[in-house]
């Protein structure tokens, strides 16, 4: 069997050019007789690889000289904790309830201190995302959180909150360079970089300096901190040696392409042939109001849920893989990221004609 379409929301889909690339440098690295796998985090060749990566996430994301690159060990749940633990220094934050990952994000915060859920698109399932152009932000907040694009409902922020100058802190796991991004507007930026970016186990976090400091909540254990992991430049412990590479590939992919704008403009064409063919359909919806819809993760349904089981099952068959809607809503999700090319897409929506055709 060769390759499949994946549309996972994550673990997803890389570049196969980048697949490759680290196949051919499995066994030996660059004739140091070894694989990244095994060479130690310290040595001058890995030392390179790291430093390689993160001036190109810099280049890519035009990161201001006031902000740290991290990469950090875990996920994006590690970050739900270790946010507050170095940023509430009032012990207040507020929260934009938009998902499941914001909502468990803020659950998390409760632990360490009073968050608020100032906005909530639950009410609809979060189908949208609710108005945040004047906000109950509280006045000794520490920050302002929100998941910037929604895995699981296929929405997304196409304009940040106004936080009224409180910090903006924004998880953008799923949406991790899919477009260019204003680093200025936010306190801190993060992102697990098993959908968009490398394999799992792995976070990235851009971190503004004047939020690095060692005074933090006294609970926050040592490799949790973030002034320790930028005084070490991410090696205080032994990082994910082999994310780091793989992630460092994937930016060297994308400045090969033309970079964030390029990425954009290529999204933007991607989804337009799904979302597209969903305003069209008349056996298939999309589930998300249309101003809020996401790049990156399409929900749809058929309103019978026999009949997204078959599609579900048919799509694997054909090749189309993972097509399952999250457990907590059902139906179908196309994770559309930055590694997926247009002919996927195109043979997704040709399936779905086809589908539709036969089961009308």
């Amino acid at each position: 069997m060769g390759r499949v379409y994946n549309f996972s929301a994550g673990p997803a889909c890389l570049p196969e050019e980048v697949l490759r690339e680290a196949q051919e440098e499995m066994m030996d690295y660059r004739g140091c007789g070894m694989s990244v796998m095994e060479m130690s985090h310290r040595s001058k060749m890995f030392e390179e690889i790291i430093n390689e990566a993160e001036q190109d996430l810099i280049d890519l994301m035009k990161i201001p000289d006031n902000y740290k690159v991290l990469f950090l060990g875990g996920s994006a749940h590690h970050q739900f904790a270790q946010v507050p633990m170095n940023l509430m220094k009032n012990g207040v934050a507020d929260y934009i309830i938009t998902g499941n990952w914001a909502k468990k994000a803020y659950q998390e915060a409760k632990i360490y201190g009073q968050a608020n859920a100032i906005a909530s698109s639950e009410d609809k399932t979060f189908s949208y995302i609710p108005d945040c152009s004047d906000l109950p932000v509280s006045i000794n907040a520490d920050y302002v959180y929100i998941c910037e694009n929604n895995t699981i409902y296929g929405t997304k922020f196409h304009e940040l909150p106004d936080t009224k100058g409180k910090t903006l802190v924004s998880d953008v796991s799923s949406c991790f360079l899919s477009e260019p991004v204003d680093v200025e507007k936010y306190g801190v930026i993060f992102g697990g970089v098993q959908k968009n970016i490398g394999p799992a186990g792995m976070a990235i976090a851009i971190v503004r300096d004047d939020l690095i400091t060692d005074d933090v909540l006294p609970c926050t254990p040592t490799i949790m901190k973030y002034s320790v992991q930028a005084k070490a430049k991410s090696l205080y412990n032994t990082p994910n040696c082999w994310d780091i590479y793989i992630c460092g590939k994937v930016f060297k992919w994308l400045k090969r392409l033309g970079g964030l704008e390029e990425m954009k403009k290529i999204n933007e064409a991607k989804a337009a042939i799904l979302y597209d063919y969903l305003d069209s359909s008349s056996m298939f919806t999309g589930t998300v109001v249309k101003k809020d819809r996401s790049l990156m993760n399409v929900p749809f349904v058929t309103g019978n849920a026999e009949l997204d089981a078959k599609f579900v099952k048919e799509a694997k068959e054909a090749g189309l893989e993972n097509l399952k809607g999250h457990r907590s809503v059902g139906g179908m999700r196309a994770s559309i990221y930055n590694a997926m090319p247009a002919e996927g897409v195109q043979a997704l929506v040709d399936f779905m004609k086809k589908f539709e055709e036969e089961n009308a």
